[in-house]
């Protein structure tokens, strides 16, 4: 790591450390100084100084108990059903299978045109338009304001141009871990979804946490060591975006999800970056049984700690969603509390998709389109509420709206799956769903 690459780094190290409730009084101040020097003197000051900071305590009144490994995560969820006495027959699984698979693509390229825009901004545009609120993919149009249109590049991603799912890395990690499970079986391990990762993602297609901790697997640190080693971003929704197929293949099974989300996180992510993953493939494991929004929720709590920030932030969500009206006005009461997390954290973006999933009335449109008009990290919010209600409805009950488009095909830079069918890779996961 080059001394450009360690200043970088530094201010999301701060945030980070601060965030997990240690006290970095005077680093700010001792980071400034560094960036003052030059040379060799300047990459010192700056390593020592990250060094100090990664040995930070957590301060002993964090009101908050948040640990990264499997079985002391376990020591403090709260209760919750391990597993769901729940069979479903063979159409009816496949049917729920292929709705996820489909619904989390239908969602994430609803997303992907706006990916990192602020509500205000989506809404500038969609107002603009006449278009809000959303209930279409997002079109092409000439009179949109300048500093609002999109790219020539994004033919593919709007209303009228979608031929496929295109390209994003919301839908290479389904497509990694299943074949992590077809390479490795059940008992794969986290050095073996690592081997996947170096053997078929160029590096340059992952990004934040996932591009830190493939370094660091290159630089030859293993699990857990490539998730801490100089990762500020190990809190971040990287890991959350991977915990689909988890889901999939343990239908009413929690516990069994959450934990091969665990084995997935641990190579890039600590802490509430661990929980998010855990919290997603416990409520998709769960949507295969139920179509209760609250109860799916209250099941993926029941697999991550059930003092930390992530649950605190969901439990907020669930109290707003009942005081308040409109998704809009619940929206402020979040962002006042959490908004001060970056727009690719796990805490605020799972809040948005929490929104989606509570003011949808299970309504597929309405769940992938309020996640996305509520802002930040929009492709991979869309993709997750997507995904679960796919799983409750089916494919069958899909609107065609938002699937047909997608010619039931999906592109990826995974090496081997650069050009799939979405109803083949269903197939695939079902293999592994029906072995329980």
């Amino acid at each position: 790591m080059n001394v450009h690459e360690l200043e970088a780094l530094m201010p999301g190290e701060l945030a980070q450390r601060r965030e997990e409730g240690c006290d970095i009084g005077g680093f700010e101040a001792a980071y400034k100084a560094a960036k003052e020097k030059t040379g060799q003197e300047k990459y010192d000051a700056l390593s020592s100084l990250y060094d100090a900071l990664d040995a930070l305590a957590v301060s002993p009144d964090f009101p908050y108990r948040e640990p990264s490994d499997l079985e002391e995560i376990r020591a403090v969820r709260p209760d919750g059903p391990r597993k769901i006495a729940v069979s479903l027959p063979e159409e009816a699984l496949y049917d729920k299978i292929y709705g996820a698979w489909l619904g989390r693509a239908g969602g994430c390229l609803l997303g992907k045109p706006v990916e990192g825009w602020h509500k205000s901004r989506i809404a500038s545009l969609l107002k603009a338009i006449g278009e809000y609120p959303m209930e279409d993919y997002l079109p092409r149009r000439s009179d949109i304001p300048e500093d609002l249109r999109f790219g020539d590049w994004m033919e593919g991603w709007l209303r009228g141009g979608i031929q496929c799912m295109v390209r994003d890395d919301d839908m290479d990690y389904p497509i990694i871990g299943l074949h992590t499970l077809e390479e490795h079986g059940p008992d794969f391990k986290p050095a073996h979804v690592a081997g996947v990762w170096l053997n078929r993602v160029p590096f340059n297609m992952v990004y934040t946490a996932e591009r830190v901790a493939y370094r660091n697997l290159v630089d030859g640190y293993p699990p857990p060591e490539s998730a801490t080693v100089r990762n500020p971003y190990r809190e971040w929704i990287g890991a959350q975006i991977r915990a689909d197929i988890w889901g999939y293949v343990h239908p009413a099974r929690p516990e069994r999800a959450a934990e091969f989300a665990w084995r997935d996180a641990s190579i890039s992510h600590t802490k509430n970056g661990i929980y998010g993953e855990m919290w997603v493939a416990a409520m998709l494991a769960a949507a295969f049984t139920t179509d209760d929004i609250e109860e799916i929720v209250s099941i993926g709590l029941s697999e991550i700690p059930e003092k930390c920030r992530l649950a605190e932030a969901v439990k907020d969500t669930l109290a707003w969603s009942k005081s308040e009206p409109t998704w809009e006005a619940a929206w402020e009461k979040m962002n006042a509390k959490y908004g001060h997390y970056h727009g690719v954290h796990t805490i605020n973006n799972a809040a948005c998709v929490l929104l989606g999933l509570l003011y949808s009335g299970g309504d597929y449109e309405k769940a992938i389109t309020i996640s996305v008009m509520a802002g930040w990290d929009t492709d991979c919010n869309g993709a997750t509420a997507g995904s679960i209600l796919g799983a409750i409805l089916g494919a069958s009950r899909l609107p065609g709206k938002w699937i047909n488009p997608l010619n039931d095909r999906l592109l990826s830079i995974v090496i081997g799956f650069t050009d799939s069918r979405i109803s083949d890779l269903a197939k695939r996961t079902m293999k592994f769903a029906q072995k329980g």
